[in-house]
C-alpha cells in the first residue's frame, strides 16, 4: 500500500512541489514509507531508508527533537520544526521538517532540503573562525610578544583552523643557510627539536629554497628524510610552506596530519594566508628582538658614559672619592622602600650618579679650598645645580633623571637653592636624595673637618625634619640607616 499516495492527494500539488522529502512512520518510529519530490535526493536510496527505525537513519539528538516535535504537535503547537542531517551514499544532506496531521497512529514528516543553506552557513562560520584566528595573530604582532610565545600562539591557531594534528616552524639561520627547529605543537615526542636542514635538503629545505609549497599525500611511500626519526608519530600527510616577508625567506611552516586530508580551494587559500601572517609575525618579532638588543646596548653605553663622568669627578676631587657610589646605592634602596616603581629606579640611579656633575664647572680654587668658603665662594658653589642642568638638559635620554642634579639642595622650608622651592614643590626624588646626600657627607672625612659619628648625624637629621628634610621621609630613612651598616 502506498501510504504517501493518499497523503499526496490530500495536500495537493502546490504543497507537494514545496516538499523535498516525506516520511511516514508508525508510533514506534519505524519508517514505513518515504518519497522525495526531487528524485535526485534519495534516488536508489529509498530502500535503504524504508523499514528502518528513525534512530538508524538519524542521530540520537535528532530523534529526541522529533519526539519533542510530536509531543508539541499533540499539545496543539503545529508550527514547530526540526533540522536534521541524513547520510546517503557518503553524502550528508540536511532537511528542515514539520509534522503534518495523519491517522492510524502514524505521523508524516514533511521536509525541505536545506543542504545548500547549511553548507553556506558552515562556510561562513569557518570563515569567521579563520578571521578570528587571523585577528588574534594581528593582536599578537601588535603586542610585541616574545618570539617563543608568539610562535606558540601561531601554531595553536594553525592547528585549530586547518584541523591538522601537528605543526612546526623552522627558522632560517642566514649565515649557515640552515633551517632549525623553533617551535612545534601536536607531537608525541620531541625528536623534531633537533632538526637541522640545509637549504634544498628534504621537503622543508626544498620549500625554502624554491619558495613554494611542498606537500606529500602519503609519507609512508616517499623518502621523507626525517621519517625514521619519528615513525611513532604515524604521520601520513605533509605540507611545507615557505615563510616569506619583505622578500626574505625567514623559515618554513610545516603541517602534519595522521590521516588523509581532503583540502579544498578555501583550505589551500587559508594555508597561504596564515603562513603569510606567520611570516609577518616572525619578522616583527625578530625586528623587535633586534631593537631590544640595540636599545640594551645603547642603554649600557649611556650608563657606561654616566659612570665615566662620575669617576672623572671623583678623580678630580679625591676628598669625595666613593661618595657618588655610596649615595647611589643607598638612594636605590631607600627609593625601593618608598614604593617607587622599578621602571623609575633607573632614572633615580642616573640622577644620583650625576648629582654633582655641575661641579666640573666650579673653579678648582673654590672646589678644593681646604677651609670654609666665604660668601662669594658660596655663591659660585651654589651654581653647580644650574651648571648640571646646562650640561644634561640637551641629552633627551636623561630627561627623567634631572630632578636630583637640579634640586637636591632645595630645603623643605624653602631656604635651599637654586630655586628656593619648598615642601612638595620639590620633586620627590630630590627630597629623597637630599637625606642620603647629607647623611653620607656628614659621616665622611673632609679636609676641613672630621667625620661625624652615626649617632650625631641621626640627631642632626631628626632636628632638621620639617626644616631641611621632608618630615614624612625622615622616619623611613632613619629606619633604613639603623637596620643597615651605613
Amino acid at each position: 500500500m502506498d501510504l504517501l499516495l493518499d497523503f499526496a492527494q490530500r495536500i495537493g500539488e502546490p504543497l507537494q512541489a514545496f516538499t523535498d522529502l516525506l516520511f511516514v512512520t508508525d508510533r514506534h518510529g519505524v519508517i514505513l514509507d518515504c518519497r522525495s519530490g526531487d528524485t535526485s535526493i534519495i534516488s536508489g536510496s529509498s530502500e535503504q531508508i524504508c523499514e528502518k527505525r528513525a534512530h538508524e537513519v538519524m542521530s540520537s539528538d535528532v530523534n529526541d527533537k522529533l519526539s519533542s516535535l510530536v509531543s508539541q504537535y499533540h499539545q496543539g503547537i503545529k508550527n514547530a520544526s526540526v533540522e536534521f542531517p541524513i547520510k546517503l551514499d557518503g553524502h550528508e544532506l540536511w532537511f528542515d521538517a514539520r509534522l503534518i496531521e495523519s491517522s492510524d497512529s502514524r505521523f508524516i514528516l514533511s521536509a525541505r532540503d536545506i543542504t545548500k543553506y547549511k553548507q553556506t552557513e558552515h562556510r561562513m562560520k569557518r570563515q569567521l573562525h579563520r578571521l578570528s584566528a587571523l585577528r588574534s595573530i594581528d593582536f599578537a604582532i601588535a603586542s610585541g610578544l616574545d618570539l617563543d610565545l608568539l610562535l606558540s600562539i601561531l601554531l595553536d591557531r594553525v592547528i585549530e583552523t586547518l584541523h591538522v594534528d601537528a605543526a612546526t616552524v623552522l627558522l632560517l639561520e642566514p649565515k649557515l643557510d640552515e633551517l632549525k627547529f623553533a617551535a612545534g605543537k601536536g607531537f608525541r615526542s620531541n625528536i623534531l627539536q633537533h632538526t637541522h636542514l640545509k637549504l634544498g635538503q628534504g621537503y622543508a629545505g626544498k620549500a625554502a629554497l624554491e619558495r613554494r609549497v611542498v606537500n606529500a599525500t602519503d609519507l609512508s611511500k616517499t623518502e621523507f628524510e626525517r621519517l625514521p626519526l619519528f615513525s611513532s608519530e604515524k604521520f601520513v600527510v605533509y605540507y611545507g610552506v615557505p615563510l616569506i616577508a619583505k622578500g626574505r625567506v625567514l623559515g618554513v611552516l610545516e603541517i602534519f596530519n595522521r590521516s588523509r586530508l581532503h583540502p579544498d580551494e578555501d583550505w589551500l587559500d587559508f594555508l597561504n594566508i596564515i603562513s603569510g601572517q606567520t611570516a609577518i609575525a616572525i619578522d616583527s618579532a625578530l625586528m623587535y628582538k633586534e631593537l631590544q638588543k640595540s636599545n640594551l646596548e645603547l642603554s649600557m653605553a649611556y650608563n657606561a658614559t654616566i659612570d665615566a663622568w662620575s669617576r672623572t669627578l671623583d678623580l678630580r676631587d679625591r676628598d669625595t672619592e666613593g661618595h657618588t657610589r655610596r649615595v647611589t646605592n643607598i638612594t636605590l634602596k631607600f627609593a625601593s622602600l618608598t614604593g617607587i616603581k622599578d621602571t623609575d629606579l633607573i632614572h633615580i640611579q642616573r640622577g644620583a650618579t650625576l648629582h654633582d656633575i655641575g661641579k666640573v664647572a666650579i673653579p678648582d680654587e673654590v672646589l678644593f679650598k681646604p677651609g670654609p668658603l666665604n660668601q662669594d665662594e658660596w655663591d659660585i658653589m651654589r651654581r653647580h645645580p644650574k651648571y648640571a642642568v646646562d650640561l644634561l638638559s640637551p641629552i633627551k635620554y636623561l630627561e627623567h633623571a634631572m630632578e636630583i642634579p637640579h634640586w637636591h639642595h632645595e630645603k623643605w622650608n624653602g631656604t635651599g637653592y637654586p630655586d628656593k622651592l619648598g615642601g612638595e614643590e620639590i620633586p620627590f626624588a630630590a627630597r629623597l636624595f637630599a637625606l642620603v646626600d647629607v647623611y653620607d657627607a656628614l659621616t665622611s672625612e673632609r679636609p676641613y673637618r672630621s667625620a661625624w659619628s652615626k649617632q650625631d648625624t641621626i640627631q642632626y637629621i631628626e632636628h632638621q625634619s620639617g626644616r631641611h628634610f621632608d618630615p614624612r621621609l625622615v622616619p623611613e630613612f632613619l629606619g633604613l640607616i639603623n637596620s643597615n651598616a651605613y
